[in-house]
């Protein structure tokens, strides 16, 4: 029976074979001062006017407490909306922009530590190891606790001491620490536009709110794009909306799956595990319908959603009920 050491040595092994071998990379490595494209031609968003203009209203609105949690039908010229409408496109081109700069990182960084990404793929985790671990050689003396489970901890250090990577020259470091800032910045601005649609569901999707809650609904319609398209959605689909898969334990090859944003909901989170993929598949059928009565703009006090997740409620305590005795 193979050992934890005998598994991650194989992984590192496998990992070794999709590399560049030690030759072509000391090549390779010549060449990074040829990284020629600044941050700025790469990444534009937060420079842009649109960008500006919305953060600008989505941080006034959030300062305004006066209109939060207010069940009102609002027309399509109402600057609310379009205010919400705008966010939903705006959390679409955030995402598009991390990815950016997280290739922009590690293209810099990989002459560095080329395997870091193997085993920290969440992007902006893999930017804050980067801004942690920086021209450092020796990883072991840098404290990662809370940016990695321990496991992750101890295999990102047993890789870097047999990496073949250098300490990157003064001025890539910086574009590389300057890109860092950008990519927290921009994960700082998407939480902002998640709080204010979250503190906006009872405008946006009070029937959707009642069957899932607010937080969650916010977070189907920013991964959707919009309501709209939500609701247009097969539900087998929105079952997926968030969906990760997670690095097990920090080994390349070994995945486990995270669920998505539907397993956030109270009612799953209430339901025994045995039942919970079932749960899910009732509660993503009911939220699509929630959300089409609230893309119609229909029954815009939620009753419609609260009735919705009455029955799926009956339906998980009949499932859970004991067959009676024989």
């Amino acid at each position: 029976m193979a050992t934890l050491a005998d598994s991650f040595l194989a992984d590192l092994d496998e990992l070794s074979d999709n590399f560049l071998d030690d030759e072509n990379f000391d090549a390779e490595q010549e060449d990074v001062g040829d990284l020629a494209d600044t941050l700025d031609n790469v990444s534009k968003l937060q420079k842009s006017r649109r960008y500006i203009d919305v953060m600008q209203k989505v941080e006034d609105a959030l300062i305004d407490v006066t209109n939060k949690g207010n069940t009102v039908d609002l027309d399509d010229d109402d600057p609310e909306f379009q205010l919400i409408v705008a966010c939903n496109t705006l959390l679409i081109d955030i995402e598009n922009e991390i990815f950016i700069i997280h290739n922009f990182i590690r293209d810099r960084y990989r002459f560095k530590f080329r395997e870091l990404d193997s085993f920290v793929p969440h992007l902006i985790d893999y930017a804050r190891v980067v801004k942690k671990i920086g021209n450092e050689m020796d990883v072991a003396r840098v404290d990662l606790a809370g940016l990695l489970i321990s496991v992750n901890i101890m295999v990102v250090c047993i890789t870097a001491s047999t990496t073949n990577g250098k300490p990157l020259p003064e001025d890539v470091l910086q574009k590389t620490l300057e890109a860092y800032d950008r990519a927290i910045a921009l994960d700082s601005a998407k939480k902002k536009v998640f709080d204010f649609l979250e503190s906006r569901m009872g405008n946006i999707a009070p029937n959707l709110s009642a069957v899932v809650g607010s937080a969650v609904s916010a977070k189907l319609i920013g991964a959707a794009g919009c309501l709209s398209k939500l609701a247009n959605m097969p539900s087998d689909n929105i079952q997926h909306l968030g969906n990760k898969r997670k690095n097990l334990a920090g080994f390349s090859s070994k995945f486990c799956r995270v669920g998505g944003y539907i397993e956030q909901s109270e009612i799953i989170r209430n339901t025994s595990s045995s039942l919970r993929k079932e749960a899910c598949g009732w509660l993503a059928d009911k939220s699509i319908l929630a959300a089409r009565m609230d893309s119609n703009r229909g029954k815009p006090t939620g009753e419609y959603g609260r009735s919705l997740k009455e029955e799926i409620l009956k339906k998980i305590e009949k499932s859970q009920e004991q067959p009676p005795a024989r």
